[in-house]
């Protein structure tokens, strides 16, 4: 759940400053921003819950829980914590 959640967030987050953020700003088009903001805010909330989830229910560490969120303000930062902390 976390992985995906975490893969979700992170391209929205990729999109919303490479793809949505330079067509407001150079195209005039600003609903690009709107429709993928908010679901970048919607995947943002529900990774922080994740989070929450198996920092309390498999009791990580509190360090892990902490890169895990300090993860989610990161460009391509999921995706490193993917790589170091979740990975099999």
């Amino acid at each position: 759940m976390l992985k995906t959640i975490g893969f979700l967030e992170g391209w929205s987050f990729l999109i919303l400053l490479f793809i949505a953020m330079p067509l407001k700003y150079f195209m005039d088009q600003p609903m690009a921003v709107t429709i993928v903001g908010a679901l970048h805010g919607l995947l943002f909330v529900l990774y922080v819950l994740a989070i929450l989830y198996v920092w309390n229910v498999k009791k990580w560490p509190f360090m892990r829980a902490f890169l895990a969120g300090l993860s989610s303000v990161v460009p391509f930062g999921p995706f490193i914590f993917d790589r170091k902390f979740l990975r099999d």
